[in-house]
């Protein structure tokens, strides 16, 4: 009937529509904020995978926040819509995210938990920024 293998499967299905939901009925602030739960999601799971010795997962893992950085939260960033006064900062936004992404790779290749904590503590920096920017708009 159920065997672990289903119950994984069905509960990452359902885990799955959730999200897809939860995306097609949010805001696009909604969605960065989604994209930083994911990579720290990912990199949470890199940091158990790297414990258990599971370099494929591992992989997998920091591939994904690599992934949500490069193609979620730095695609996302656009110089013309932020105007002169925004330039600067989707600049500085771009070179962190490279940063980043790099202390990542890193991380994979050396094993090092020290750079997959500094990749995840610079996320949950401009995420915190990003969510205050939320909670000021709704407060106002």
């Amino acid at each position: 009937m159920y065997t672990p293998h289903n119950f994984r499967t069905g509960a990452g299905a359902y885990a799955r529509v959730g999200v897809e939901s939860g995306a097609m009925s949010a805001s696009p602030h909604q969605l960065i904020c989604m994209l930083f739960d994911g990579a720290t999601t990912a990199i949470g799971m890199a940091r158990h995978h790297m414990a258990g010795s599971d370099v494929v997962a591992k992989g997998r893992a920091i591939s994904k926040a690599i992934n949500i950085v490069e193609n979620g939260l730095k695609a996302s960033l656009d110089a013309e819509a932020a105007g002169p006064a925004g330039a600067e900062l989707v600049n500085n936004l771009t070179v962190l995210y490279d940063y980043i992404v790099q202390r990542l790779l890193y991380a994979n290749l050396r094993n090092d938990e020290n750079a997959l904590d500094e990749a995840d503590r610079l996320l949950d920096d401009i995420g915190g920024a990003w969510r205050e920017i939320d909670a000021g708009a709704t407060a106002a």
